[in-house]
Parts: C-alpha cells; structure tokens; sequence
C-alpha cells in the first residue's frame, strides 16, 4: 500500500463517491455510516483507496466493490 494521502483533484472524489455508493447499496446500508467507517473508523479511504485509485478506477465496480470489502474484513472493520 502506499503513504497515506488526501484527495488531489475532482476524478479522485467523484470515485470516492463511486465507492461508498456502491458499497452502500451492496450491503443496503447509508452511504454515511459507509463513509465513517472508511474514513473514520479506518484508514482504507486514505490509505489504501485514494492512493490506489489510479489502479482501482480501472476495474469493474464488482472487483472493486469486493476488493473494498475483502480489505475491510481482513482489517476486522465491520459495518
């Protein structure tokens, strides 16, 4: 993984959205509490999806869905 680090331009944060959104609807839970465990209760948004985003924005919403989501259960983050 790379260093953790913050949103750099707009591609970034409308794939941020993407993320939680489809989480959101794949577990049928508000994409708030999704965004607090990603970015609150965690570190995946800053330090694994937006530093990986040049990979990830390149894949299927399904891969990168259970991508999100097998990273969150090997880190024990529960939603």
């Amino acid at each position: 993984m790379k260093d953790r680090r913050e949103m750099t331009n707009s591609k970034e944060v409308e794939f941020v959205v993407f993320c939680i959104e489809n989480i959101s609807l794949r577990l049928g839970i508000s994409a708030s509490r999704v965004y607090d465990v990603l970015a609150k209760e965690s570190d995946i948004l800053n330090g694994y999806i937006i530093p990986e985003y040049e990979i990830l924005h390149t894949q299927s919403k399904e891969y990168i869905i259970d991508d999100i989501l097998e990273l969150m259960g090997e880190k024990g983050v529960a939603l």
